[in-house]
């Protein structure tokens, strides 16, 4: 059945009151736009005109998604991270702003670092950290590297429309075993990888428990199994003195720090979120000798 655009946002913003409150109206002029492929503007002035019954069933199938609880970057299929719109699905985590703590400190680093730096992105899943970096350094060469194909296909898009892929490439890295010897030494080595506890993943938000890749949250019993396998299995592809640069849970900084420590790297810089949070960590590799 066919509707006015005023009609289906009306439907809309009705279905999403008991869920969204006061965001409601601003939720389903969003769901409404994505479904027509207009803008607010656009949406406005064409209020009197009917929409055909494709975009109708799609609006109506977005807003089901959304009162299901169901993340909005999953049912846009993009997402708004550092100035970059990205394609975003359900096989990489949502770019939060809790990233934005560790993208800046590996930028503010990677700028001062040797001409045509070379940088690797660890847990990549949408490439969101080292799409940022390559966009703000202008010589830096970035490797992604994820051991999900899909959600590497989702990063070598964003690649892609970036316009970046002269200087960046995504590769399968699976981060529990030692570093493939083809893949060189890095200046920089960056990750946000999973730190979720067990306990944790048992009291996640659901809009996260059950939709968000598991692979992407959990970090094992204590959250730090992939700290420990990438301080251990790519400490050896940093160049010495280079540096290593993590993103982690709230309270999980005095850990981190010192499982860095004891590999022998000195810790640099700590980093809060825009919640006051330590969330990221700077840490460079001793030279040799």
């Amino acid at each position: 059945m066919v509707k006015k655009y005023a009609e289906l946002y009306l439907d809309a913003r009705r279905a999403l009151l008991p869920t969204e409150g006061q965001f409601a109206s601003n939720v389903a002029r969003e769901l409404i736009c994505a479904a027509s492929g207009k803008t607010a503007e656009q949406l406005i002035s064409d209020r009197d005109l009917y929409a055909s019954e494709e975009i109708c069933e799609l609006a109506q199938s977005f807003v089901r998604r959304r009162v299901a609880g169901e993340p909005m970057p999953y049912i846009l299929g993009e997402w708004d991270f550092y100035g970059m719109t990205l394609t975003v699905t359900p096989d990489v985590l949502i770019p939060r702003d809790d990233t934005i703590a560790v993208t800046e400190l590996a930028i503010k680093k990677a700028l001062f670092l040797e001409q045509n730096p070379r940088i690797l992105d660890l847990c990549t899943g949408s490439g969101c950290i080292g799409l940022a970096i390559a966009r703000r350094v202008k010589d830096a060469r970035v490797t992604l590297g994820d051991v999900s194909p899909a959600a590497l296909r989702v990063a070598r898009q964003n690649v892609g429309s970036q316009r970046l892929s002269g200087r960046v490439k995504c590769l399968t890295i699976d981060v529990r075993q030692p570093a493939a010897p083809f893949l060189g030494t890095f200046d920089l080595i960056v990750s946000n990888p999973p730190y979720v506890t067990t306990a944790e993943m048992e009291t996640l938000d659901p809009s996260v428990r059950d939709y968000e890749p598991h692979l992407a949250l959990w970090g094992g019993d204590d959250g730090l199994d992939f700290y420990r396998a990438i301080v251990r299995n790519f400490t050896p592809a940093l160049n010495p003195g280079g540096w290593l640069c993590f993103e982690f849970g709230m309270g999980q900084d005095a850990a981190v720090c010192d499982l860095l420590r004891r590999a022998g790297y000195e810790i640099a810089e700590l980093k809060k979120d825009t919640a006051d949070i330590t969330r990221a960590v700077l840490a460079r590799k001793r030279e040799e000798g």
